[in-house]
């Protein structure tokens, strides 16, 4: 009797897990190039994506692009993530993204949320803030700030999503 209650409860909190996913909201942003993009559509082939928030003032934000950049071919390669960057620098500052960008050689997609609307709709507070999706575009896994190393718990993130197909 226990064990049947038991997978009765595992059972309901799987599905109401599920169904509390939080999905990617419909807001739309542009990209550097200007053209709109709305959040809902982001996808990358039914494989995990990540979405980096961070401001060209934020030097732990660029740190953590940085350290990415370094191993984003062979993650890649390995899992097939795809790592979409937001800038949420004031619209003001919007002009310095896309040269900070080039600088830094970064090859990501970047998005413009010049009023943190996107950020906000995920709970993030402060910056870096980092938010990791399925394949299905389901939010599974929140981080906010950098320390040194912290990437490699992003791509245990998309290793694991892997790993439950």
């Amino acid at each position: 009797m226990k064990r049947i209650l038991f997978s009765a409860a595992l059972l309901l909190l799987t599905f109401l897990g599920e169904a509390m996913a939080q999905k990617l909201p419909q807001i739309t942003l542009k990209d550097i190039s200007g053209k709109s993009v709305r959040v809902d559509t982001l996808a990358n082939d039914g494989k995990p994506f990540i979405i980096d928030f961070f401001a060209t003032w934020c030097k732990p934000c660029n740190r953590e692009l940085d350290a990415i950049a370094e191993v984003y071919e062979e993650w890649q390669e390995e899992t097939g993530v795809k790592l979409f960057a937001v800038s949420i620098d004031r619209a003001q500052n919007m002009n310095k993204v896309k040269p900070l960008v080039d600088n830094h050689g970064w090859t990501y997609d970047v998005l413009l949320d010049p009023n943190s609307e996107l950020r906000r709709t995920f709970g993030g507070e402060l910056i870096p803030y980092v938010v990791v999706c399925d394949g299905q575009g389901n939010v599974v896994y929140k981080h906010n700030g950098y320390t040194d190393g912290a990437e490699e718990e992003l791509i245990e993130k998309v290793r694991e999503l892997l790993a439950e197909k």
